[in-house]
């Protein structure tokens, strides 16, 4: 082992910077390895000066810095190819031999690919093909399973519940229902964490189908108890009993289809049904960008070390993971056959009814 490629694939998250320096330093610290940078997700394998070569230099001062330094690519597998044959017709083609061959060619003798679920199966994938592979787990949406929790996802809570801080002063000043609509494709976990933190009275997440009866009741209560405002915090994987997630945008072969909406379904229910004036806001990318939280810079960290440890010890196909507050690793094909989803019984769900939170889900 001399020479390790780093890559931050999927969307970007507040702690990406903080691993790549953990990995970067504690590879030439410990073990006098050669650390290269893979720009744009594994992209830069076939882009000029898409791989670099990282020194202590190249990771001074990103610890605190949002985004990643490598550039990141969320468009999908890139071992897929959409291609157009001479007679017109539209071809999906397999490259991953060519990345394999590529991999191979530059000398890269392990890689440390940093991302979501869509980044660990590549991971996965590359290491059926005798790739040395090492992920390590990032999502705001804190989905990947076999971690207890992945880095981004307190930054993404704290931003939240911020949001709802500053939308609970207007909505109490002119009577209105504020809606904020967050990030979590198929898991709840900011929704319910910021909803809770935030004092929401609704909150609506993928893992419970929700009806809107229920949050228009809840509405209602409030109103007759003179409480004329409410806070109602959606994820954007939500979705009605017996209904359909809102999508912007339909998925092909190549990309995943894009959720958005459901906060504007919601208000206009609630505006139309409740008689109360209601609001809708998206909180969108500002989730993931910006400075991370010292948690995330901590976990960063201690994942990114740890990723190199576990090249050095052979530990390939592997993820590294924080169950409590100890650092281990776990196996790419358990974590993909697991994802993590809100437990629906769980303590948090408990505390939100415990608290009269309405989850959607009450006849």
């Amino acid at each position: 082992m001399r020479r390790i490629g780093i890559s931050t694939g999927g969307g970007d998250a507040p702690g990406l910077n903080a691993v790549i320096r953990a990995v970067c330093k504690t590879a030439i610290n410990e073990y006098g390895y050669e650390v290269f940078g893979i720009r744009n997700g594994l992209d830069g394998l076939f882009e000029p000066g898409g791989v670099f070569p990282l020194s202590h230099e190249d990771v001074r001062g990103i610890l605190p810095q949002g985004g990643t330094i490598l550039g990141a690519a969320n468009r999908g597998n890139p071992f897929v190819r959409k291609s157009t044959r001479e007679d017109g017709e539209v071809v999906i083609e397999d490259i991953t031999e060519k990345y394999i061959d590529r991999i191979k060619l530059l000398g890269l003798d392990a890689l440390v690919l940093i991302g979501g679920d869509g980044t660990l199966k590549i991971a996965h994938d590359l290491w059926k093909h005798g790739i040395n592979v090492v992920g390590v787990p990032k999502t705001i949406d804190n989905d990947v399973g076999g971690t207890d929790v992945t880095f981004g996802f307190d930054t993404a809570v704290n931003i939240a519940s911020e949001a709802f801080d500053r939308l609970h002063t207007t909505a109490e000043s002119h009577h209105r229902v504020m809606i904020l609509e967050l990030m979590g494709r198929d898991a709840g976990f900011i929704a319910l964490h910021a909803g809770i933190s935030g004092g929401a009275d609704v909150i609506l997440i993928p893992e419970i189908p929700f009806m809107f009866e229920a949050v228009c009741r809840k509405v209602q209560e409030r109103i007759a108890r003179g409480s004329k405002f409410s806070i109602i915090s959606v994820a954007e994987g939500a979705h009605p009993h017996g209904g359909q997630k809102v999508y912007k945008r339909a998925g092909d072969e190549l990309y995943v289809a894009r959720l958005g909406g459901i906060g504007q379904v919601v208000g206009k229910f609630v505006e139309s049904i409740c008689g109360a004036e209601t609001r809708v806001t998206v909180l969108g990318h500002l989730q993931r960008g910006g400075t991370p939280t010292a948690f995330d810079r901590w976990l960063a960290t201690c994942f990114g070390s740890e990723a190199v440890r576990m090249l050095a010890q052979g530990k390939y196909g592997r993820m590294v993971a924080l169950r409590g507050r100890k650092l281990t690793s776990v196996k790419l094909e358990e974590v993909l056959a697991a994802p993590k989803r809100v437990d629906i019984n769980g303590d948090s769900v408990q505390t939100a009814r415990a608290l009269g939170i309405v989850l959607g889900d009450e006849a």
